[in-house]
């Protein structure tokens, strides 16, 4: 075989080897929508492939049939109800139904009643915990409409038919190092949370647990007044990456790619994601941590921390849970008032 037929045979592989990679790895195709002014690179990209997968996994169960008042309260027929007490008993029971459904379908009743025992004993830590999670999602939905609007949450937006919620977090401060190995400071290990980058892997505990400043871009020119450091940077942008996975969304969903840090610039969605910050912390700092009594140890985490939420934990990736389906309407008793 002489030079030319070596160059000839060697490209024809490589085209065949090109065609093979593109009709393996071929690129799905993506869709673009538009959502701020042309030139400032606002849009948002979808799968359509991912779009469908995303709608199947949303969808809300069907609601269980409304029933007649039957003119008793709950709290005069059952004892210890100490929610939702005021509301009709058989609407009480519906409720109770339908939260079976969205939290404990193969378990049952028996998941938060001890069977053999009566209803009001609360001899069953989930039933502590489940009294605690119904206030916290009466608060949710009457006190942070800034952040739920009118859709509201209810038990199915987290659990969705388990009884442990498939997104939840605890304290991480990474596995252990030898002391010549040096400091990682949270960063440097693959993680989903950061994107795969070596950017810290829980930011959760500083940003939705406590109150860390989240801002670390300067309001002036020179670096007057703001001593954010490049670590700190690299800590908020851990969480930006775990709330655009967490949502499905890239950053200009919220931010102006010409101005990321300034607010009048940037889209309604950053409000409404600021005050979302503001209720996970709510959350987890108001029902969650005080719960480190009620869990067993096996439900907790490698430093003894109860479990916690974050963004992910009701949206799973979409930007709005259940794609924006609110559920109150056929369950109104959860809309509120709070109650403590």
């Amino acid at each position: 075989m002489n030079t030319t037929d070596l160059k000839l045979w060697g490209g024809a592989v490589g085209l065949v080897g090109a065609a093979l990679i593109a009709l393996t790895f071929e690129y799905p195709p993506v869709d673009t929508t538009q959502i701020g002014y042309r030139g400032t690179g606002m849009e948002q990209v979808s799968q359509p492939e991912r779009v469908a997968a995303l709608a199947a996994a949303n969808t809300v169960p069907v609601a269980l049939d409304q029933v007649e008042p039957s003119g008793t309260l709950a709290k005069d027929i059952y004892q210890n109800v100490q929610v939702l007490g005021d509301l009709d008993s058989d609407k009480f029971n519906r409720l109770m139904g339908a939260i079976t459904e969205w939290v404990s379908p193969e378990q049952g009743c028996t998941y938060c009643h001890a069977e053999g025992e009566e209803l009001s004993s609360d001899s069953l830590y989930t039933k502590v915990v489940a009294r605690r999670m119904l206030q916290m999602n009466l608060d949710i939905n009457s006190n942070w409409k800034d952040h739920v609007a009118g859709t509201g949450v209810t038990c199915y937006t987290c659990h969705r038919g388990q009884p442990v919620p498939a997104n939840i977090w605890f304290n991480n401060p990474g596995p252990r190092t030898p002391a010549h190995a040096g400091n990682k400071a949270g960063q440097n290990m693959p993680s989903v949370v950061a994107g795969y980058s070596s950017l810290p892997f829980d930011p959760f505990t500083p940003f939705l647990e406590n109150d860390s400043n989240i801002r670390v871009i300067g309001t002036t020119a020179l670096p007057t007044g703001n001593l954010s450091s490049i670590k700190q940077t690299e800590w908020t942008y851990s969480l930006m990456f775990h709330m655009s996975g967490s949502l499905g969304v890239n950053c200009t969903y919220c931010h102006n790619t010409r101005s990321f840090a300034e607010w009048n610039q940037s889209s309604p969605q950053r409000a409404t994601a600021q005050y979302g910050i503001q209720m996970v912390r709510d959350i987890n700092d108001q029902y969650m941590n005080p719960l480190a009594g009620v869990f067993p140890a096996n439900r907790l985490g490698p430093h003894g921390d109860v479990p916690k939420a974050n963004c992910a934990t009701c949206h799973q990736g979409a930007n709005k849970p259940l794609l924006g389906v609110s559920m109150l309407p056929d369950y109104p008793e959860l809309a509120g008032p709070a109650t403590q």
